[in-house]
């Protein structure tokens, strides 16, 4: 009997003959069984048989036809085919169920549906996702007219009715889901909800031999049909993702590989598909799939090659013959986006194994000529031409249902080479399968997609995906009919299939595999079951049926049966995968088979150029260049930050940026990069490759033109019209006034450049995004910013739980039907409202991207079937089409991304589709102003010291010292408490701000350190007021007369000759100022002393200041070794530095000491100083500002030099010094003398004069009393003699000055004999007389004189009444010391031939005439220090006193200056430059600032005045606490009405009582008359102390409960040494290198601890049957169903999910000899064993997170293993040892530099392990260039493998070198640790910005 082979006609019978003899043989011998298989159907009376080979089965005619599958089966059925189907039929007579398992791809589902159309069986399909519950297997319930019925689901449908349940995906359903079946599937059994019991076949049958039907029914007991089978789909889970089959399930199945077909059926499948393609490609192309598909490539990690769509490449083919392989491959595997680096050199090797690369022969398409609508088909087809090479391709393709466009290109479509490619590209594609775009953030895929869709006429539907996004929404949601009937809604997805739409399938990235998995039987075969039993099937298969069954299209639509419409397409949008990562390896082997790939590149600069040219036609153009080269340099490199700060640059980005620009063309473009960047919230590293990227591009920084631009941010609105800046707006005119906000607002510049900002994007239509830290003002700017254009707004508040849903719909139950409630956002689309949401970080941002289709496109559908749509057109006729209102915008706010706030980072999504602003805290002036504002009452001292120290907290938050960011918010709740209770002091209300800090001991202490810093007395008590010990002044006598003679012998009045000349300047040369920070410490942190505040100048420790002097409020410091000038603000925080070496460079011998001192000029010089040396007489005029220096030459005969450099040396006595006079220096001239010579030179700066006086005595020193009356002093006899001369010495006047001598005479004793009188040098005389009321004070007596005070060794203070104006004799009054000034003891060392102590270069002797007060520094020695310090304690090493001589109060102090911290080793030098290791000069009225020769300077109030006055201020600060009780009264009657107030009894005891309304006298109490209480008729005190003890003495810890405590602290820690085998000395040298880096293990472990709970948040699990209710299952819960909860759970790792692997670190130390050698210098080796304690400690315990190891490089190799990565050191003993080690080693090596080898080494090796990220740190002193390494070569070591990250940390020593090299290395990975404090901070910071951003 011949049998019919399938679909019989003698073509196919011929073909499958062919087939059978081509495989034949090939099977024959391989296969399982030894004979062929044919599928013959045999026609018999008793019904048809099909037999499979020996295998025969029954057929039985199906009642539900239309359930059958058809059209599956293809004309000739390959070998193996036939093999699997005959298996499937013994299975099936066995009444087995089958399992067929096998790799992803549609043959399995094609092979159970080829079956169960040879078998005629009605088929059950269920996709599983994992979503899936068992209510969509069993029985789900709906309601139907007010009652809820059950309604059966697939697997009671196909278990009742005898048909076969196909299940497929069993591997994504969730695990507790599918062990539902296992009884049906074992027994046949399962008990259903509604009460009703299925019962297998076979016991049914028996009992209905003893029962009837109607029984049974009444038991509820049903029959499963015989016929019921099972067969479930399956992918092997441990090598693909997915849950692994539940044991007792996996048994009750019977399994079979379907593995892809072999090579051969394959080969043949595709010569049908492309017979006119050469059969040598179509095998290469197979070949090449087949190898993928290899164990051996799985085992490499590249996933499964999709084979099942390589006939739709062989059909491109058969229309492109001229394609290349290649790029067809590339499409259907895009392994370049897919694989890391090794993956993608493995495809390329088997492709040119198999001859597939390019080649020249082949070609590319290079565009779209033209689409016509082709006639005539019933399908909307498209003729399109594409041209490719030379030739011209036509070929059909399937079109939407409009009109296709007439004309090519798109309205405001760009086109551009690359996307033309794209589209021609994308249109092969279109004629066989669906398409996915592949491209990053903003590079036009959706454009690229829309503009494809219009060319061929297609309607899109966007749908964008969001991650939790279940398999429900996107094929169909449930919802109540009016009448409260629950039904089904098709997903826009289902309609557009139905009505041959474009899907847009955006961000398929972002799901989950399980839920998309829904989609690959409909993107397969164009087939779809949907939840409510509806069917969609493929148009042919439709038809066929239609055909078949003889029905028509409405009978088939009652059945639920619909057509998918021919043109329905999909196209798919998603990010590239990151190659290697778990979470973000989205596109695995399920995925591949599903669509073809295309991916989008971003633009080349030419082409970007063009379409910004083209959509912003007026931008600047040199704008665009320098624009487009950043960009493209940024996307060019691989280094990861360079590419994440590229993905914010993205074309949408720039087109942004060029908008603006066009439109305020006078904007710096780098102001618009980094707010594109949002560069104020990068971390450090990424900020500073950004910036210097900038500059390489030529970009400069505006923030150094930003200084010059806040000049008007004011707003004012007139006329309607509101305007910020330059900007303005019309003012809106609302319908809802009640919404726009109306908030407290002051304005300061800051913000309103901010929302000037705005404005501007405001008015481009941007939607925009305001990022900063908490509580910087950004919710106050948005309302302000409303409120000034008067906009109503809505607000959303986002939080963890957000969800899509409460995004856009409030679902509620109303009378049993479901009501959605418009959220926010659908209200401000429809009326056109400011949308506000708030903490957009705080919601997961698979939740917040959903707002990007309604920012892009203007779209999004609704959860209630509504849609919003952008074109008004769309909407005509659309009931349920929602019309964005014109004036919709959005106003995002978020914080910023990162550590502390660990909110998602909103900006990395969605940033580059919003206009960004970064909200900062506003800078001081802002702030101060502010604040100011807030607390007007509060004193501007105290604001400043918040600003200022707030404003260090924030610097530090961003080094990342401190975690917390401090904010404007904080500032402001302070300034207000103080506002209200101006009482309470300043450091109890800071305590409100800083008390979440207090228990973290590291935090707590930088906390104090920096307001300390700023004077903020946190911590201290109103009695800590130390203030030096006064003593009291001897009398003041008067001690004798000073007479000048005027009149007399003519020798005594003398006449001097001056002459006048040009002074000759040279110059000027610019030398290069240098600004350092200053570390400002104010002093009265935790006391109240004189000393003010003090700071370190940053000077070298060899160095020796040499001077100081002031100016109004600027410092000048001068040194003289080398030579150089500071000068600082007092206020201010940076030290300018001019370094003089150039003009004084040191002589050879090294014995010349120059001695320099300063004179600062005044009005108009302010800034310029003169500087003088005194042995060459330079005398320099120098420019602080500019840098510039003259020389100005006094005298004509040049410079005296001096001849031979030791001259002076050796005769010190005869070889004066040349010295200047600075008294007048404020008006611009100066004197100029040298010692023992007779000549005085007078310099008029401003003028550029020179006069010089010549004089009949050799001078000793010079004292300027006034401008016009100079006091001399003889050299020898030190006889006095004023010099009088004119005001201005100009020119005409003949200018005659005349010397007179001044007698001193004693005062007659009364006895006939005068105490003889010595006669001394003053240290100092005063330039101006004391005010009359301080000179009354001082003597006693009411006197208004001329006066002058003077100071000399004898006397505390002199007083010359009269002099120097009146020529009677003046009348001295002296208070005498009991013994002259020693001096210095070493002043006396080396020259003690008889010499003065005078001869010392500085007198250090100030007074101040307002506060009447004269001021030394005297060494310790000139001090009594047993007054001073009780005797047994030890006088505090000092750099010596100040010794404070107060006129008015009589009473003299003396003040200790601490020691300077470093001394120059030049002992000799110092001495003679002063007596005291410090400098003198007076600040201002009433103190002085003093500067030891370490160059720390101090600033001291010493007059009475001030010091009252801050006091005072100190003690507001700290606040009075008086240590009275807080009583707490209530004011309200007691009931007790007040019986009639009385005395009371009187206790004769007189004890104290406490209430009782009885005794008199009582503290407290009603009636009586008492201290405190109710109602008593009169107070009365019967002398009880009513208040306690002091608030501070009860807070006090008694002393021996602290001894208890230390002693078990320091027990517990010798006890753990013991343990640990370390001795005490270790432990302390080892406490050395940890507590150097407390602070940074400390914040780095903060960090670490919040990543990792970060990654332990719990997720949302669903359907839980308790918990919070979810509203997507808010209908389920109506109809009764039970799980319909969320809960919060530990989400288990989805299973075959990479495990996260551990970060691999190695840091390479330099324990060169190098490091050893200079580590005296600048211990640098300390520091890196600081660093490495740092990276041991910081890691410790976060093994799992960090596999790190350190390996040293030196002289002796690269890699001296230091520590290994399996054995990391446990303990301190281990981490010192590894310390020892490393100091050791450095000490021992040879000379040499391995750091290059060292760093490639790493590099290369570390890249070997498993790792998520790999990060090399080299820290080096390499002084490359003596070693000759280029830095280039350094560079490409860093960077050599992509990969890895590597950091180069260099300890920089030698000049610029480090900083060049810096320059020559990649941005942001190398650093230059100038000062090796840094080294730690360094790391810490890499670790921060790299590492930890991504944990």
């Amino acid at each position: 009997m011949q049998s019919r082979v399938l679909c019989g006609g003698t073509a196919a019978a011929v073909a499958a003959r062919r087939i059978r003899n081509i495989l034949g043989p090939v099977l024959g011998r391989g296969g399982w069984s030894r004979k062929q298989h044919e599928v013959k159907l045999i026609n018999t009376t008793a019904g048809d048989t099909v037999k499979i080979g020996d295998i025969s089965f029954k057929l039985k005619s199906p009642t539900n036809p239309e359930l059958v599958p058809f059209n599956y089966l293809s004309e000739a059925l390959p070998q193996t085919v036939a093999q699997h189907l005959r298996w499937i039929m013994q299975k099936d007579l066995l009444g087995q169920d089958v399992f067929l398992i096998g790799p992803p791809g549609p043959l399995r589902r094609s092979i159970a549906m080829q079956y169960l159309e040879l078998t005629k069986r009605e088929v059950e399909y269920v996709a599983l996702s994992r979503d899936t519950t068992e209510t969509d297997l069993k029985q789900r319930r709906e309601i139907r007219a007010g009652t809820a019925f059950y309604i059966d689901q697939c697997a009671v449908r196909a278990a009742t009715h005898g048909r076969i349940l196909v299940l497929e995906g069993l591997e994504k359903a969730e695990r507790n889901v599918l062990p539902v079946l296992n009884n049906l599937l074992e027994n046949r059994e399962m008990q259903l909800e509604d009460g009703r019991f299925l019962m297998s076949a076979q016991r049914y049958d028996k009992l209905l031999q003893d029962h009837t039907k109607e029984e049974m029914d009444v038991w509820k007991i049903v029959r499963v049909s015989e016929d019921f089978r099972v067969i479930a789909l399956g992918l092997p889970v441990p090598r693909y993702t997915g849950n692994p089959l539940d044991p007792p399930l996996r048994s009750r199945f019977q399994a079979r590989d379907i593995y892809y077909l072999p090579f051969k059926d394959q080969l043949t499948l595709l010569y049908a598909a492309g017979p006119n393609v050469p059969a040598e490609r179509v095998s290469q192309l197979l070949s090449f799939g087949t190898t993928l598909c290899s164990q051996e490539s799985s085992n490499l990690g590249l996933p499964d090659f999709p084979v099942d769509s390589l006939p739709a490449a062989v059909h491109i083919l058969e229309a492109f013959p001229m394609l290349s392989s290649q790029q067809l491959l590339q499409r259907l595997y895009p392994y370049d986006m897919l694989l890391a680096k090794e993956g993608r050199t493995a495809v390329e090797d088997a492709l040119s194994r198999f001859e597939l690369l390019d080649s020249g022969k082949h070609h590319f398409p290079r565009g779209i000529i033209k689409v016509e609508e082709k006639d005539g088909s019933q399908t909307p087809q498209a003729a399109v031409t594409v041209q490719i090479a030379s030739k011209e391709v036509t070929f059909q393709v399937p079109a939407g249902t409009r009109p296709l466009r007439s004309h090519l290109g798109g309205l405001n479509f760009i086109r551009t080479p690359s996307h033309d490619r794209l589209l021609a590209e994308m249109m092969q594609s279109h004629m066989v399968k669906d398409m996915c775009l592949i491209g990053g953030k903003g590079c036009g895929k959706s454009v690229i997609a829309k503009e494809f869709s219009e060319m061929l006429g297609y309607n899109v539907e966007p749908i964008m995906l969001y991650q939790d996004m279940t398999a429900r929404d996107v094929l169909q949601q449930r919802y109540t009919l009016p009448n409260g009937d629950t039904a089904w809604r098709p997903s826009p997805l289902v309609t557009a299939a139905q009505e041959g739409k474009l899907v847009l399938l955006d961000g398929i990235h972002r799901v989950n595999l399980g839920t998309l998995s829904v989609l690959s039987r409909l993107i397969h075969d164009r087939e779809l079951t949907l939840y409510d039993g509806t069917r969609l099937l493929r148009v042919d298969r439709y038809e066929s049926l239609k055909e078949e069954l003889q029905l028509s299209d409405e009978e088939l639509q009652k059945r639920s049966i619909f057509p998918v419409h021919p043109s329905f397409r999909i196209i798919a949008l998603a990010e590239p995968p990151v190659a290697g990562s778990s979470t973000q390896q989205w596109l695995g082997p399920e995925l591949l088979t599903m669509f073809l790939f295309h991916s989008v590149k971003p633009l080349t600069v030419t082409e970007e150029t063009q379409v910004i040219r083209a959509m912003t036609p007026n931008v600047p153009k040199d704008a665009v260049e320098q624009l487009l080269h950043l960009t493209h340099k940024l996307r060019k490199t691989n280094d990861p930050t360079a590419q994440s700060l590229a993905s914010s640059l993205s074309t949408r980005q720039l087109l942004r940026i060029c908008r603006r620009l066009s439109q305020y063309p006078e904007e710096s473009i780098s102001h618009a990069v980094n707010k594109a960047c949002l560069s104020r919230f990068l971390p450090n590293l990424a900020r500073s490759a950004l910036q210097k990227n900038l500059l390489d591009s030529g970009i400069e920084d505006s923030s150094v033109v930003s200084n010059q631009e806040e000049k008007d941010t004011s707003c004012e609105i007139k006329d309607g019209t509101l305007k910020i800046g330059k900007v303005s707006v019309p003012v809106y005119n609302p319908d809802e006034k009640m919404k726009v906000p109306d908030i407290l607002f002051y304005e300061n510049a800051q913000h309103m450049m901010v929302m000037e900002d705005m404005l501007k994007d405001f008015l481009l239509g941007e939607h925009l995004l305001l990022v900063g830290n908490q509580g910087v003002g950004k919710n106050k700017i948005v309302d302000r910013f409303l409120q000034l254009m008067n906009r109503p707004r809505e607000y959303l508040q986002l939080h963890r739980d957000t969800t899509v849903q409460t995004l856009t719909l409030q679902p509620s139950v109303r009378d049993g039907i479901i009501i959605y409630e418009d959220s926010p956002l659908v209200k401000a689309v429809k009326m056109g409202h400011i949308l506000v949401i708030d903490e957009a970080d705080k919601a997961p941002t698979n939740v917040t991207c959903i707002l990007k289709t309604l920012v892009e496109s203007g779209e999004m559908i609704l959860a209630d079937g509504r849609r919003i749509v952008a074109d008004p057109a769309f909407a005509r006729g659309r009931p349920n089409a929602i019309v964005i209102h014109p004036d919709f915008r959005m106003l995002v706010l978020a914080n910023r991304p990162g550590f502390p706030f660990l909110g998602n980072d909103f900006f990395g999504a969605l940033g580059d589709i919003f206009s960004c602003h970064a909200v900062d805290n506003p800078k001081p002036q802002s702030e101060l102003a502010m604040l100011k504002q807030y607390g007007p009452d509060v004193p501007e001292p105290v604001l400043q010291k918040l600003v200022a120290a707030f404003g260090e907290l924030r610097a530090m938050a961003d080094q990342g010292t401190i975690t917390y960011p401090y904010s404007t918010r904080e500032v402001v709740n302070i300034v207000r408490h103080l506002q209200t209770f101006p009482d309470e002091g300043l450091a109890n209300v800071v305590r409100n701000v800083f008390d979440f800090d207090s228990y973290n001991k590291e935090m707590r202490e930088i906390l104090t350190g920096a307001l300390h810093k700023h004077g903020i007395p946190i911590g201290a008590k109103p009695t800590s007021v130390h203030l030096a010990k006064e003593l009291p002044l001897p009398e003041c006598r008067l001690t004798g007369y000073w007479t000048t003679n005027q009149s007399g012998n003519p020798r005594r009045k003398l006449l001097c000759p001056t002459e006048t000349r040009q002074t000759d300047v040279k110059g000027p040369v610019f030398l290069r100022v240098q600004g350092y920070p200053l570390e400002r410490h104010e002093a009265r942190a935790l006391s109240f002393t004189e000393e003010q505040a003090h700071w370190q100048i940053p000077m070298n420790e060899v160095n020796i200041v040499c001077d100081v002097t002031t100016a109004t409020d600027t410092i000048y410091v001068a040194t003289c070794n080398p030579v150089s000038l500071y000068a600082m603000h007092v206020s201010g925080d940076t030290v300018q530095c001019m370094d003089l070496y150039d003009v004084f460079p040191r002589t050879i011998s090294g014995v010349w000491q120059p001695f320099v001192t300063v004179a600062a000029l005044g009005s108009p010089l302010q800034g310029q100083v003169v500087l003088h040396e005194e042995q060459s007489n330079a005398v320099l005029h120098l420019d602080v500002m500019s840098g510039a220096v003259r020389r100005i030459i006094l005298s004509p005969e040049g410079q005296e030099t001096p001849k031979n450099p030791s001259s002076w040396w050796s005769n010190k006595q005869d070889q004066g010094a040349f010295k200047m006079c600075r008294e007048f220096s404020q008006k611009n001239w100066l004197v100029f003398y040298k010692e023992n010579q007779n000549h005085l030179d007078v310099l008029d700066v401003l003028e550029g004069r020179a006069h010089t006086i010549s004089l009949p005595i050799n001078l000793k020193s010079v004292f300027l009393v006034a401008e016009d009356r100079w006091l001399l002093v003889e050299s020898k006899t030190n006889q006095k003699f004023l010099l009088t001369k004119p005001m201005h010495m100009g020119a005409e006047d003949t200018g005659i000055c005349q010397l007179h001598t001044i007698t001193e005479d004693p005062v007659s004793t009364g006895f006939g004999t005068t105490s003889g009188v010595e006669l001394t040098v003053p240290y100092e005389v005063s330039r101006d007389q004391l005010p009359a009321e301080n000179l009354g004070a001082a003597l006693g007596q009411k006197i208004v004189s001329p006066n002058r005070v003077l100071a000399d060794e004898n006397n505390y203070a002199t007083i010359v009444i009269g002099f120097p104006d009146l020529m009677s004799p003046n009348e001295v009054y002296s208070w005498k010391r009991t013994s002259p000034l020693a001096g210095s003891s070493s002043a006396k060392t080396i020259f003690t031939e008889g010499r003065q102590s005078g001869a010392v270069k500085q007198t250090n002797c100030v007074s101040l005439l307002g506060a009447n007060q004269l001021i030394r520094a005297v060494p310790a020695g000139d001090v009594p220090l047993k007054e001073l310090y009780p005797k047994e304690t030890k006088p505090i090493q000092t750099a010596g006193y100040l010794e404070v001589t107060d006129l008015n109060s009589k009473k003299i102090k003396y003040i200790p200056i601490p020691r300077s911290r470093t001394l120059s080793p030049y002992s000799s030098w110092l001495s003679k430059i002063s007596h005291t290791d410090v400098l003198l000069a007076s600040m201002g009225g009433g103190g002085v600032v003093t500067v030891d020769m370490g160059g720390y300077v101090r600033l001291w109030e010493t007059g009475l005045d001030t010091l009252q006055r801050s006091l005072l201020e100190w003690q507001s600060m700290i606040g009075q606490e008086d240590g009275r009780p807080v009583q707490i009264t209530v004011e309200r009657d007691s009931g007790l009405d007040v019986s009639s107030p009385k005395h009371g009894k009187v206790d004769h005891d007189n004890t104290p009582h406490v209430g009782g309304n009885m005794w008199a006298g009582g503290t407290g109490g009603r009636d009586t008359a008492g201290l405190g209480g109710k109602g008593g008729p009169y107070r009365l005190d019967a002398g009880h102390k009513v208040h306690q003890v002091s608030q501070a003495e009860k807070d006090a810890v008694p002393e021996e409960v602290k001894r208890a405590a230390r002693e078990m602290a320091e027990k517990a820690f010798k006890d753990r040494l013991k343990e640990i085998h370390m001795s005490e000395y270790d432990a302390s040298m080892y406490e050395k290198f940890s507590g150097a880096v407390k602070r940074q293990v400390q914040s780095l472990r903060v960090i670490l601890d919040s990543l990792q709970a970060k990654g332990k948040e719990r997720q949302w699990l669903k359907n839980q049957a308790l918990g919070e209710l979810d509203d997507a299952k808010i209908i389920d819960g109506l109809t009764g169903e039970k799980a319909i909860y969320k809960r919060r759970g530990e989400l288990e790792p989805e299973l075959g999910t990479p495990q996260q692997k551990p970060k691999r670190l190695r840091l390479l130390a330099d324990v060169s000899g190098s490091m050893y050698r200079f580590n005296g210098l600048d211990s640098r080796l300390e520091r890196s064993m600081e660093a490495v304690c740092m990276v041991m400690e910081a890691l410790e315990s976060y093994e799992h997170k960090f596999k790190y190891d350190i390996v040293g490089h030196s002289g002796d190799g690269f890699d001296i293993e230091l520590v290994r990565c399996d054995k990391i050191p446990k303990n301190n003993k281990e981490r010192l040892k590894v310390l020892k080690t490393m100091h050791a080693h450095s000490q021992f090596c040879m000379s040499g530099d391995y750091t290059l080898e060292s760093t490639e080494h790493a590099v290369k090796e570390i890249a070997r392990e498993e790792a998520d990220e790999y990060f090399v740190i080299v820290l080096s002193d390499a002084n490359l260039e003596r070693y000759g390494i280029s830095p280039d070569r350094f560079a490409q070591a860093l960077t050599c493998n992509p990969q890895v990250n590597a950091f180069a940390v260099f300890i920089g020593s030698l000049g610029d070198q480090a900083v060049r090299l810096q320059r020559t290395l990649p941005a942001g990975r190398s650093f230059v640790a100038m000062d090796t404090k840094q080294i730690p901070q360094i790391l810490q910071q890499i670790f921060t910005s790299t590492m930890l951003s991504s944990a």
